[in-house]
C-alpha cells in the first residue's frame, strides 16, 4: 500500500493552516515548508505534528517542488493552506492508494466557499486541480500564475470535492483579483501575446456570459451574478494591464507570495 505525503506551503496562514493540517490527519505524513511566517504559523504547524521547513521564498513553482523533495513517501497530496480535505474525499483517496494506481497523477474538482454558499456554478466549478501525484512521474511546472503539476503519462480524476475557503469577502476577492491579473498580464506578454481594442470589448462580456449562463451562475442568485460580473472585470483588467504593459514595458512586477 503506498504511503502518502500531504505538502503545504505557508506565509503568514495562521488563520487556515491548523483546519488544514486537521483534514489531512489521515495521511501519513504533513510536510510544511514556510517562508518566513510572523504570525505563528509555523509554531502552529508543528504543535499539530507537521514536520515544518524554513526556506525562503522562490516562487509557487520552486516552493512546492521543494516540498515535494522533503517529503519522504513517493506519492503527494499538494494542499493549500485555505484548502480542506473532507472525510469523503481523503476516504477515496485511502481507497484509490490501498494498492498501487493505475495512473502517476490525479485531478480532482474544489468547490469555493463564497458570499455565505458553497459556489457549484459560474468559472469556480468544478476548477479540477491536479494534486495527488507520484513524485518520480511529475512536477510543478508554470511560472507566475496558474502553476500546475505535469505528469508524464495520463491523469485520472477523483469523484469527491477538495473545500476550497479562498476568501474573506468580497474586498478580499478584488484585492486578489488585482494582484494576479498583474502577473497574467507579464505571463501573456512575455509569451508574447498582445492586447488591443477589440480584446478589451470582446472578451468581458464574453467570459459574463460563460460563466452566468453557459456555467450556470444564473442559479446561484446574487452570488452568481456577482462573482461573473468579478470573472469578466478580472478578464477585462487582464487585458487592459496588458495593453499597458505594451506600452510601459519596463514597469516592475514582483514575485508573488502566497
Amino acid at each position: 500500500m503506498p504511503k502518502v505525503s500531504v505538502t503545504v506551503i505557508t506565509l503568514n496562514e495562521a488563520e487556515h493552516i491548523g483546519a488544514a493540517i486537521d483534514s489531512a490527519a489521515w495521511a501519513d505524513e504533513i510536510v510544511v515548508v514556510d517562508c518566513g511566517s510572523t504570525d505563528g504559523t509555523a509554531d502552529i504547524a508543528r504543535a499539530r505534528g507537521a514536520d515544518v521547513f524554513a526556506r525562503e521564498w522562490s516562487g509557487y513553482v520552486d516552493q512546492k517542488n521543494y516540498a515535494a523533495e522533503r517529503a519522504s513517501h513517493d506519492w503527494i497530496f499538494s494542499l493549500d493552506a485555505d484548502e480542506r480535505i473532507p472525510p469523503a474525499l481523503a476516504a477515496e483517496i485511502r481507497g484509490l492508494l490501498s494498492s498501487e494506481p493505475p495512473m502517476r497523477g490525479y485531478r480532482v474538482p474544489r468547490v469555493t466557499f463564497h458570499l455565505g454558499r458553497w459556489i457549484r456554478t459560474t468559472d469556480f466549478y468544478p476548477d479540477f486541480q491536479t494534486r495527488l501525484y507520484d513524485r518520480r512521474a511529475a512536477r510543478w511546472r508554470g511560472k507566475y500564475v496558474h502553476e500546475s503539476v505535469a505528469v508524464d503519462g495520463p491523469v485520472g480524476q477523483l469523484r469527491l470535492d477538495l473545500e476550497h475557503y479562498s476568501f474573506r469577502d468580497l474586498r478580499d476577492h478584488l484585492d486578489r483579483v488585482n494582484r494576479y491579473t498583474t502577473l497574467a498580464a507579464r505571463q501573456m506578454k512575455e509569451a508574447g501575446r498582445r492586447a488591443g481594442p477589440l480584446d478589451l470589448l470582446v472578451h468581458p462580456p464574453a467570459a459574463f456570459l460563460r460563466n452566468y449562463v453557459l456555467r450556470r451562475g444564473i442559479l446561484d442568485g446574487a452570488a452568481g451574478f456577482i462573482i461573473s460580473a468579478v470573472n469578466s472585470y478580472s478578464v477585462f483588467l487582464k487585458f487592459a494591464k496588458l495593453w499597458e504593459l505594451q506600452r510601459n514595458p519596463r514597469t516592475q512586477i514582483p514575485n508573488p507570495k502566497p
